[in-house]
């Protein structure tokens, strides 16, 4: 095939059959949507360059920088695409937690903004927050920016209608496939193939996958992040199941080991989420059936996110005292304290209280006396047995108060006589009203 632009070489990707001796459905032929073939490496390319393609060459007269609040693979994609047309690109975020996607960005020429937004994602209902301040003003008429506005914008749901959705009807002969699968980050791409694929048949069946709570899988949100995205609708998807850091993992080792499919942390989320769902209903099928699962981007641009989860696969021994040794009871019973009782607590008892959210997120808003030790440092701290004295009580603080459960849990396991996560998180504590300082 001969172009005259990559752009010319988004889409129509590859659906590849998997194997039935690898997921061991007995009734569904399982097959992955290779978006991770896209030219910039990512099913974004598509919704990057559907918002970005009709104001680039307005952009490029005035002089205008590209710029997305983004930590991943749209801003990857977008500052290709800003690169190409002469523009710089900005990537505004509350916290770059993949090391090789910064620099890759850094490498194509981008610029990255990490502001002290209050959570790990965009909030819109959170007025005070500087990440969403930035937000409204660059929603605004300012030929200065070209902000692509991937959360809301109706055209990443639209490259998806158009152009993923109708591809898969086409690989399939024109039928539409019983289920399908995909993991929701911006809710751009599950939303526009849902819609394409059900205008072609009502009954196609779709399952939404979320990161569990307190886990991170790079691309993947948990719910309570997702409800914070305008695109997504609930009334999407038939079902929505969360999947585990390690399920993705394994999962992308099937997908790499087995099937020969360079995929990442999502894809491997998305295979395994869709084999744990179609097996429990494969037996009951007395006719086949189809689904198609998305794989969204490559493996390379996450091996230090899995070296840090799964060091035996580089040769390394396994960590001890991690929360992924916790079970469910473990977690459901961790010390916790309410937000009154925890000031009452933090008065007369004198705990020491730890902030284990990003330092950007501290610096915007903290609890007084507090300190700050982000999540993947304190974890790294515990590997080595407990970071705090026997006789200093201990208060944990997160967002919502899901990651201090998982962290208290895990220091009562390893004899700590008084450490309880805050019941809710900084979002409890300034919803009450309780004090919080700024740096």
């Amino acid at each position: 095939m001969r172009y005259d632009s990559i752009t010319e070489a988004i889409g129509n990707t590859p659906l590849v059959r998997i194997d039935p001796a690898v997921h061991g459905l007995a009734h569904t032929d399982l097959y992955a949507k290779l978006e991770l073939l896209n030219p910039f490496g990512s099913v974004k390319d598509r919704a990057a360059w559907n918002m970005a393609r009709p104001l680039l060459a307005d952009a490029a007269a005035h002089g205008s920088q590209v710029v997305e609040l983004s930590s991943g693979n749209t801003a990857k994609a977008l500052a290709v695409l800003a690169g190409m047309h002469g523009l710089t690109f900005k990537s505004v975020t509350n916290r770059m937690r993949v090391p090789e996607i910064k620099d890759l960005l850094l490498l194509l020429g981008a610029e990255i903004e990490e502001l002290p937004g209050q959570s790990e994602c965009l909030d819109p209902t959170a007025t005070d927050d500087p990440l969403t301040l930035f937000h409204r003003t660059l929603s605004e008429q300012d030929a200065a920016y070209l902000h692509t506005d991937q959360y809301f914008n109706p055209r990443n749901t639209e490259a998806h209608l158009t152009g993923t959705g109708p591809e898969i009807l086409k690989d399939l002969d024109g039928r539409a496939p019983d289920w399908f699968i995909a993991c929701v980050g911006t809710a751009g791409s599950s939303t526009g193939v849902a819609r394409a694929l059900r205008e072609h048949d009502p009954a196609v069946r779709v399952l939404g996958l979320v990161a569990a709570k307190s886990d991170f899988i790079p691309g993947i949100r948990t719910i309570d992040e997702a409800h914070e995205v305008g695109l997504f609708d609930p009334s999407t998807y038939d079902t929505i199941e969360a999947v585990g850091s390690d399920d993705a993992i394994e999962g992308m080792l099937t997908l790499n080991r087995r099937c020969g499919i360079l995929a990442g942390p999502t894809g491997g989320a998305a295979f395994f989420g869709a084999v744990r769902r179609l097996k429990a209903i494969d037996g009951e099928l007395s006719e086949r059936q189809t689904a198609v699962f998305v794989v969204c981007d490559r493996v390379e641009s996450y091996l230090s996110y899995v070296r840090q989860r799964r060091p035996d696969l580089f040769g390394r021994p396994r960590r001890r005292n991690t929360p992924a040794d916790l079970t469910h009871a473990d977690i459901q019973t961790a010390p916790a304290i309410g937000v009154t009782d925890a000031q009452a607590w933090i008065a007369t008892g004198r705990p020491l209280v730890v902030d284990l959210r990003s330092p950007f997120a501290f610096a915007a808003l903290h609890i007084d006396g507090s300190v700050n030790i982000v999540d993947e440092l304190f974890e790294e701290l515990l590997h080595g047995g407990l970071p705090f004295s026997h006789n200093r009580p201990v208060l944990l603080a997160c967002p919502v108060g899901e990651k201090s459960a998982r962290y208290a849990a895990l220091l009562t396991r390893m004899g700590h006589p008084d450490v309880r996560g805050l019941a809710g998180g900084i979002i409890a504590w300034r919803d009450a009203g309780a004090p919080l300082v700024r740096d």
